[in-house]
């Protein structure tokens, strides 16, 4: 068995936000419920997470983005500054995804409570963020799990027997 960690609050910003996915080599997932502005320190200055992920793609690293409804203002806003975004991080909104799991390079996955938002990952002050928990891991067995359930709603596996369809923007772009 691997490495299996219990992580709470500011340890989902630090353990997994800043110290694993600005290192992938091959792809990152991300599954989230709610999408919002997410300010990480890059440099030492804060600057929006989608710069994370741009530089990401600049290194041809994939990105994937399940999320439950659409993200808010300011994170659309931040969005419009990296405009390789959008041909370079493909996004499926469902709104079913409750999820939240990141999955680096198959070899390192968190799942817990937290929502891409700077309160769920922990990045704001300690008495503005959050109370989480998740694990992380790089168990190959859960590792795989996770990307399992992952990869399943993206492939669209749910979506012929969903009861949800009518809320789902994606759906007409999925092939049944």
């Amino acid at each position: 068995m691997g490495m299996l960690e219990f992580i709470t609050n500011r340890d989902i910003y630090e353990k997994v936000i800043c110290g694993r996915i600005g290192k992938a080599r091959k792809f990152v997932w991300i599954a989230t419920s709610d999408l919002k502005d997410l300010y990480v320190t890059k440099a030492g200055r804060m600057v929006p997470f989608l710069e994370i992920l741009s530089d990401l793609v600049k290194k041809h690293i994939e990105i994937r983005l399940l999320h439950a409804k659409e993200p808010g203002p300011a994170f659309r806003k931040d969005f419009d500054k990296y405009p390789n975004l959008i041909k370079g991080m493909e996004r499926i909104l469902c709104p079913r995804v409750h999820l939240k799991a990141v999955v680096i390079d198959g070899s390192f996955a968190y799942t817990g409570s937290a929502n891409l938002t700077g309160a769920g990952m922990g990045a704001k002050s300690e008495h503005k963020r959050n109370f989480e928990a998740g694990i992380i891991t790089d168990d190959k067995k859960i590792v795989g799990k996770v990307m399992e359930q992952f990869d399943n709603i993206w492939r669209g596996t749910h979506c012929r027997a969903c009861r949800r369809k009518k809320f789902c923007a994606d759906y007409k772009d999925i092939l049944l």
